[in-house]
C-alpha cells in the first residue's frame, strides 16, 4: 500500500463532515445570528474556533511546522482514537504496537473492535524492528511506537524506527509525550519526508498543563485534513485555546522546569542506587525512572500507607518487580528517599 487514500476506511473517505456555523463563516461581524447562541454572557456565549487557527499559528512557530500540519485534541488520547477510527475497519484490520508501552493504544483499539498485536521489546526494553515488521500483515493499518517509551523511559533506537518507516506501508504513530526530556531529536524534523507518519506530543508533561487536556498531533495535510473531517467540531473549548495560547509565551519557563527536572532525575537516580534493595535503575530520557526491587507490591503498598504515591508496574510485560517513579521537586524526591530508607 503506497496511496494514503487506500488506507482510509471507505465510509470515512465518503463521509460528509458536519458543517458548523463557525466553519461556514469566519471573520468579524457586528451581529452573529447564525449559531443559535445566547446573545448574553459574551465572550463565553460564542462557540469556539473549530480549527483553533490562532493557537495553531503560535504552536507552528515554536515547533517549526506549518499550521496545517497540526491537529489539536483533548490530550493525546483523542488523536490516538481518531487514528484508529479513520484507518482501521472494525473486526477486519489490526494494529501493531510495542510491549510494554502506553496502555491507551490498546484501550482505543478494543473500544473500536480492532485487533491489537503486541510485540515484546527486548529484555532491556530496546526495539527489535524486524520483530515489529514480522507481526504485520496485509490488514495491519497502524503501528504505534512511543519514544521515550512509557513505562521504561528509554528512547527507541533511531535506526530501528527508520527501518520500520521504510518497511511498512501503513500509518506509523510516533508518540513523543516525553520528548522535551530527551537528548534525542524529535521526529518532527522529518515530518515532510514521511507522509504516513503521525507525531504526537502534549502540553501535559514539560509544560505542566496536564489538567488542561490539550494534545498535539503533527502530520501531513492529508492526514490532518482527515482528523478535522472526523473529529467533533468544537473539541477544544475557548478557555483551553486562550489559556494554552498565553502559556506559549512562557517557553523559557518551561525550559527552566525541564532543566530542573533533568537535574533532579540524575540526583534521584543516584540516591535510589544507594539503597541496598534497589536492584536496577533503567536508563531514562523521560521525567520518570523505572526501578527494579525484590518485592514491588510490598514497597508500593507501604509507600501508599505513608502518603507517598508512585506507580506499581509489577504486572506489566518485562516489568516484574518494577516501580515507576515520577521525578518531583527536590523536596518531594527527598521525602520519597527518606520513606524508602525506613522500609
Amino acid at each position: 500500500m503506497t496511496d494514503l487514500s487506500k488506507l482510509v476506511r471507505e465510509n470515512i473517505r465518503n463521509l460528509k463532515p458536519y458543517s458548523c456555523a463557525r466553519s461556514e463563516y469566519k471573520g468579524e461581524a457586528s451581529v452573529f445570528l447564525d449559531a443559535n447562541e445566547n446573545p448574553m454572557n459574551a465572550p463565553y456565549n460564542r462557540y469556539p474556533d473549530p480549527l483553533q487557527e490562532e493557537l495553531k499559528k503560535k504552536i507552528a512557530k515554536i515547533k517549526n511546522v506549518r499550521p496545517s500540519q497540526i491537529m489539536l485534541g483533548v490530550g493525546s488520547d483523542e488523536p490516538i482514537d481518531l487514528t484508529i477510527r479513520i484507518f482501521c475497519e472494525p473486526a477486519e484490520d489490526n494494529i501493531v504496537a510495542i510491549d510494554p508501552t502506553y496502555g491507551m493504544y490498546q484501550v482505543c483499539a478494543d473500544i473500536n473492535n480492532v485487533e491489537y498485536r503486541k510485540v515484546l521489546l527486548n529484555d532491556d526494553f530496546t526495539l527489535d524492528a524486524e520483530r515489529v515488521l514480522n507481526a504485520t500483515d496485509e490488514r495491519t493499518k497502524v503501528i504505534f511506537l512511543c519514544s521515550p517509551n512509557n513505562p521504561s523511559g528509554n528512547v527507541l533506537e533511531r535506526d530501528g524506527i527508520r527501518k520500520i518507516l521504510d518497511g511498512f506501508g501503513g500509518i506509523i504513530v510516533m508518540d513523543e509525550a516525553y520528548i522535551d526530556f530527551s537528548s534525542e531529536p524529535s521526529w518532527l524534523e522529518e515530518l515532510d519526508e514521511h507522509p504516513k507518519m503521525i507525531v504526537m506530543q502534549t502540553f501535559s508533561k514539560a509544560w505542566g498543563l496536564a489538567s488542561v487536556r490539550c494534545g498535539m498531533a503533527f502530520a501531513g495535510e492529508e492526514i490532518t485534513g482527515l482528523f478535522n473531517k472526523v473529529k467533533y467540531p468544537y473539541n477544544i473549548n475557548t478557555l483551553t485555546q486562550k489559556f494554552v495560547y498565553e502559556q506559549l509565551d512562557q517557553e523559557e519557563r518551561k525550559n527552566k522546569w525541564v532543566r530542573m527536572l533533568l537535574e533532579q532525575r540524575g540526583l534521584l537516580a543516584g540516591k535510589l542506587a544507594a539503597l541496598p534493595f534497589v536492584e536496577r535503575i533503567y536508563p531514562s530520557e523521560a521525567n520518570f525512572l523505572l526501578i527494579k526491587v525484590p518485592d514491588a507490591d510490598r514497597i508500593y503498598n507501604q509507600l501508599v500507607s505513608r502518603g507517598v504515591i508512585i506507580r506499581n508496574r509489577n504486572a506489566i510485560s518485562l516489568c516484574l518487580g518494577c516501580l515507576r517513579i515520577t521525578v518531583g521537586t527536590a523536596e518531594e524526591n527527598e521525602i520519597l528517599i527518606n520513606e524508602l530508607k525506613q522500609l
